[in-house]
């Protein structure tokens, strides 16, 4: 286990601009470096590096954080893995420390775990180079389909022989514990080979590891599976994993487009020929988190299932999920009774590369195309329909780019615009309402959602929930706390602007109607206690995730200020905005205040109204509401606020 220390000077050592150099070609503009966003599809930059707060924050698809998130995002690293990584880069020595007994159990199991897949995959690979079985039936299959050595080595293929104990007795002579290969699902509780007479396939990790394995069966046998997977355990959860990805991200990176196909010999018959950016979804139905997954490394993908319409049922269904994802998305049916593998050995890699250039469909357009066949004029399924198609309209979150698909749709479907622009803007509404609520409800902001009121026309509906509430001031200040609560308001009384804030609004701190803004405040009310000082380090490598997130969200500004002093040109009327943090503090704070009294004096009125005229407790409870109007009136003439 990597010490706490260790961890700590890898964070103080890396910047942000250098390790994010490595992948993104970045320029200077002002005081922070701006570049193409290597997670989603750009042509105008919007992704921007601060040497300043050294972190990284794209103003388009919102990813954020520092130096050890860009690269675990990036490489589909652990956080360890990227530690080591950034520590490798700047020849940082990591120490390692005495981990707790369960701590060490966790970690050894782990370890185990990966240690048990790849003694397997070895042992499959062994059985079919090396036993008659497996040449004669694993290797002479694989021959057969057209692979070639070198795939089959680099793709981990191999072979389970037809002998029910093969795996478990060779475990056994080795050495390995047969409780770790039931968790894997390599042997059953019984002690008997889980796969039996199976061509192996490798499921690998994205940093290589072997993970699971899947099982095609050999011979006709109806009663018994084509294909079985790996159970699920703690290092494989095949809803996060797509086959090939390990070998296809850097191509999907450089083509800036990922081949999605559905079967594990597709992806080794297009990798052998030479499309490399290809993946498959490892049998089952696409999910969310294997499309975030793509979106890592593209944000176009193009989907080529079989030509029957088995296929592309199976096409249809994860499409929603990837326009939810904002990602461009193609589709490709293959000729009827054709595969991706089957169509590459007829036609060879130009040829099918050709075809999927003149054949790609724009999925929106196509679904509507397709449902339109299937009306035969019946009004009530052209409603239907039309519901269908607004339904996955209101998945695509570019207002411009739905407003293109809105006009082509109503062409087709020769239906007014402006009733599918009504009828798709009644779903985002909703949605927005839901979301806005809950929200709401879990004391989160909101301000960001936006809605297509008309084609291309943008308003906020959040913003009035947002303004009756008290979150722009708890915002402010939190703001503040984040990005210059280490530096000094009073340098003379060695008064941090932490210390300003959490004096002056402890009073109010139980009105905060934002829970995370009010556990940043507590949780740096926490560091003072212990004496130590939030800088921007605490809040970017906080362990609170929810706290790494919200530091990114607030201190990065998509906008840079004139460098007006270097031209000669001060300020006149206030500080530059790096060294104005007294006066920004002070605003945030006295804001805040007014507005939390608002509140206390509208509680107290309330309190006033249960009482009976001139009873004791209603005089105490006057005199304390003339002491707040005072207050008020106070704080207004400071912050030169009209009291109406």
């Amino acid at each position: 286990m990597i010490s706490k220390r260790s961890i700590e000077r890898v964070f103080e050592t890396a910047k942000v601009e250098d390790v994010v150099g490595n992948f993104v070609s970045l320029k200077r503009r002002g005081v922070n470096f701006i570049g193409l966003c290597p997670f989603h599809n750009e042509k105008t930059p919007s992704f921007t590096v601060s040497p300043s707060k050294n972190i990284f924050k794209c103003f388009g698809c919102g990813k954020g954080g520092n130096s050890v998130n860009f690269v675990m995002e990036h490489e589909g690293y652990s956080y360890i893995e990227a530690i080591k990584f950034i520590a490798q880069m700047y020849n940082i020595e990591l120490e390692e420390i005495q981990m707790s007994d369960e701590q060490k159990e966790t970690q050894e199991k782990r370890d185990s775990l990966f240690v048990v897949n790849e003694w397997a995959k070895k042992r499959f690979s062994d059985n079919l180079f090396k036993t008659q079985q497996g040449t004669n039936i694993g290797l002479a299959y694989f021959k057969e389909r057209g692979f070639r050595e070198s795939i089959i080595k680099k793709f981990d293929l191999g072979f389970a022989i037809d002998d029910s104990k093969d795996l478990t007795n060779a475990a056994a002579r080795d050495g390995f514990k047969a409780e770790f290969l039931k968790e894997l699902g390599l042997i059953s509780k019984n002690d008997y080979d889980f796969f039996r007479n199976r061509v192996m396939f490798t499921i690998h990790n994205l940093t290589g590891k072997a993970i699971g394995f899947a099982g095609r069966i050999m011979g006709n046998n109806p009663k018994l599976p084509k294909y079985i997977n790996s159970p699920e355990s703690e290092i494989y959860n095949k809803r996060k994993i797509l086959y090939g990805l390990y070998f296809a991200k850097n191509e999907i990176r450089k083509l800036d487009y990922c081949i999605l196909v559905e079967g594990y010999t597709d992806v080794l018959s297009l990798f052998q020929a030479g499309i490399e950016n290809v993946v498959a979804s490892s049998g089952t139905s696409l999910t969310s988190d294997q499309v975030r997954l793509i979106k890592r490394y593209t944000n176009t993908i193009k989907i080529l299932y079989d030509g029957d319409a088995a296929g592309i049922n199976a096409a249809m269904r994860g499409m929603d999920l990837i326009l939810a994802e904002n990602i461009m998305v193609k589709l490709v049916i293959l000729p009827e009774n054709h595969d991706p593998d089957s169509f590459m050995k007829e036609v060879g890699p130009s040829e099918f590369l050709k075809f999927i250039e003149e054949n790609e469909k724009d999925f929106i357009l196509y679904k509507t195309q397709l449902l339109l066949k299937e009306t035969s004029g019946d009004p009530v399924k052209r409603a239907y329909i039309l519901k269908d198609i607004v339904a996955t309209l209101a998945k695509v979150g570019d207002p411009l780019i739905r407003s293109m698909y809105v006009k082509e749709c109503s062409n087709l479907l020769d239906i007014d615009e402006k009733i599918i622009v009504s009828e798709t803007n009644k779903i985002i509404k909703k949605e927005i309402r839901d979301k806005a609520y809950k929200r709401q409800r879990e004391n989160i902001s909101d301000a960001s959602m936006e809605v297509v009121d008309e084609v291309g026309k943008r308003s906020a509906p959040s913003q009035s929930l947002l303004a009756r509430s008290d979150e722009y001031q708890e915002r402010a200040v939190t703001k503040v706390l984040m990005e210059k609560g280490h530096l000094y308001f009073d340098e003379e009384e060695q008064l941090l602007v932490a210390d300003f804030i959490i004096m002056n609004i402890m009073d109010t701190l139980s009105y905060f109607e934002n829970k995370a803004y009010k556990r940043v405040i507590e949780l740096t009310i926490k560091e003072r206690e212990r004496g130590n000082i939030p800088d921007q380090l605490f809040y970017s490598n906080n362990d609170d995730s929810e706290v790494r997130k919200m530091y990114v969200e607030l201190v990065m500004n998509p906008y840079d200020y004139a460098d007006w002093s270097s031209r000669g040109m001060e300020l006149q009327t206030q500080k530059p905005p790096e060294k104005n943090q007294v006066e920004e503090t002070k605003q945030a704070v006295m804001r805040l205040n007014y507005k939390k009294l608002n509140k206390i004096i509208k509680e107290n009125n309330k309190k006033m109204s249960e009482q009976e005229t001139n009873s004791e407790e209603f005089i105490m409870l006057m005199r304390l509401h003339q002491k707040l109007l005072e207050e008020k009136k106070k704080m207004a003439l400071q912050l030169s606020i009209v009291i109406q």
